[in-house]
């Protein structure tokens, strides 16, 4: 019967637990050293150890066993050019933690853990990843291009990695810029609909060449009023003209 290990399982199950301790050797073998609690730490280094252990021999069969763990390949990889050579010479005790002190707020105690040779330089990060900018405001849709928000995520990349940032042409941007954001009169349109738009799109006509258009047209109306309809001239000529009755009794 599997017997439970003497010591902390952090998380609700064995599975949370596990994956727990695989990301924080992960980000160990990352970034060279980490901060967490002591008690987290003390669980990790063990493991992140073992992996190390792994790395030295450096065969298929050991990089299997650590894939079985760690699953970022490009971790594997540092973990297997970089960090297993240069613990190489060292028969064990590749990591060690330092006490940092209780944690402001909830006072646990935190520790750092570190590799003891570090691997690009004095235990800092020798694989470097590509700074993500998180855009904590919302821009208006339309305000910016895609090229002119792709180049300011480029050019706010090259700042926080400490490179000097890519000078684009100002009269390009602006004109990318004018030729994607609305009008004025785009805007006011879209604010009150189409059937405003639609209006204004009509022809504007003169007030006065209305009126002259109406008294014409009344003057029209007038003067169809005094000549005599088809249906009266009609009915005058009926009447005008003789019935057969009347030419017999003339008869």
């Amino acid at each position: 019967m599997p017997q439970p290990k003497k010591a902390g399982r952090f998380g609700g199950t064995a599975a949370h637990h596990n994956m727990i301790m695989a990301n924080l050797a992960t980000e160990l073998i990352r970034h060279g050293r980490i901060n967490t609690t002591y008690a987290k730490a003390k669980n990790v280094q063990p493991l992140a150890e073992k992996m190390i252990t792994f790395a030295k021999r450096g065969d298929l069969s050991a990089r299997r066993e650590v894939l079985r763990v760690i699953r970022d390949k490009d971790v594997v990889h540092k973990l297997f050019a970089d960090v297993g050579p240069a613990l190489s010479q060292r028969n064990g005790g590749y990591t060690r933690v330092l006490k940092l002190g209780p944690r402001k707020g909830d006072h646990a105690p935190m520790a750092l853990i570190e590799l003891v040779e570090g691997v690009g330089g004095d235990g800092e990060a020798g694989l470097d990843e590509a700074p993500k900018r998180r855009w904590s405001l919302r821009r208006r849709r339309g305000t910016q291009s895609v090229e002119a928000r792709e180049r300011a995520e480029e050019r706010a990349a090259a700042v926080d990695r400490g490179e000097e940032p890519v000078d684009f042409d100002a009269e390009d941007v602006a004109e990318e810029t004018d030729s994607a954001s609305p009008t004025r009169r785009e805007l006011e349109e879209d604010d009150r609909g189409p059937a405003a738009a639609e209006d204004e799109e009509r022809p504007q006509v003169d007030p006065a060449e209305v009126e002259a258009r109406l008294a014409a047209q009344e003057a029209d109306e007038a003067e169809g009023d005094d000549e005599p309809s088809a249906e009266e001239i009609a009915e005058q000529t009926d009447s005008a003209s003789p019935s057969a009755d009347d030419e017999d009794s003339k008869d």
